[in-house]
């Protein structure tokens, strides 16, 4: 059943930035499953958080001969129930079930997914509610084209279509916009969110560490100022001997 608008309220937020995507798709989902109960537990050390976030990519190496290999079918309509059991995507399922056995909101970071209908492969968030009800999807809309000599070359584009809707969910504690990655480059994604009645945006993400490390927070900070909301992005973890955090802003920062 769809929410309507809630007036904002403080909500506890977590962001599992996943450290151990490997070539097997089953383990990759098995961990991200545990890590979600695992968080959504409060570890018996913080409070139980109402939205848990997964980063992008999450079932999958990041590459272009990965996409297409670990691509899923999930076929969501806007506005119609989905049939959770009758889903063709393994991710999709375990996904409803965590935030289901967990009673929390989770948005499950992205997967390459592939169209029912024209067979082109796109980079999705799906999100849950916590009867684990699929309720929203964002299909990445900017793709992420890079050649800089010496450096990096990678071009999403090769193998990934880009999106062209900007997508929200609405909970009993925000109205949270959605994006992806590379998104959060184009402030026009944000204000879209925003004059939408957003607010809350949070992107999945997974930088690249070239520019990666000069923009993560800067993004962040000019889509939170550009538009007065609280912005939050959730990215996989790099080094798994360091400690991270995420940044989520206020409205002031």
């Amino acid at each position: 059943m769809a929410l309507r608008q809630a007036a904002f309220r403080p909500f506890t937020l977590a962001f599992i930035q996943l450290g151990q995507i490997r070539a097997n798709k089953g383990d990759n989902i098995k961990h991200a499953r545990d890590m979600v109960l695992k968080a959504a537990s409060g570890q018996g050390h913080h409070k139980k958080p109402d939205l848990v976030v997964l980063p992008e990519c999450f079932n999958s190496p990041y590459g272009h001969v990965h996409f297409p290999v670990y691509a899923e079918t999930i076929g969501f309509t806007p506005g119609k129930v989905y049939d959770i059991t009758s889903s063709a995507s393994e991710s999709v399922k375990m996904l409803s079930g965590a935030a289901k056995e967990s009673g929390t909101w989770l948005i499950g970071g992205s997967i390459p997914e592939r169209d029912t209908d024209d067979g082109k492969i796109y980079n999705t968030c799906t999100v849950y509610n916590p009867n684990g009800e699929l309720v929203a999807t964002h299909r990445k809309v900017h793709l992420f084209d890079i050649d800089i000599p010496g450096k990096i070359t990678f071009k999403e584009s090769e193998t990934l279509t880009g999106g062209n809707t900007t997508n929200f969910f609405d909970t009993e504690f925000a109205r949270i916009g959605l994006g992806i990655c590379y998104d959060v480059r184009f402030p026009e994604l944000a204000m879209i969110s925003a004059r939408q009645g957003c607010q809350v945006l949070i992107y999945p993400g997974a930088f690249n560490l070239t520019t990666g490390p000069l923009h993560w927070e800067l993004l962040q900070r000019s889509r939170a100022v550009d538009n007065q909301v609280f912005m939050g992005m959730c990215s996989p973890a790099r080094d798994l001997t360091a400690g991270y955090h995420a940044v989520c802003l206020h409205l002031e920062e």
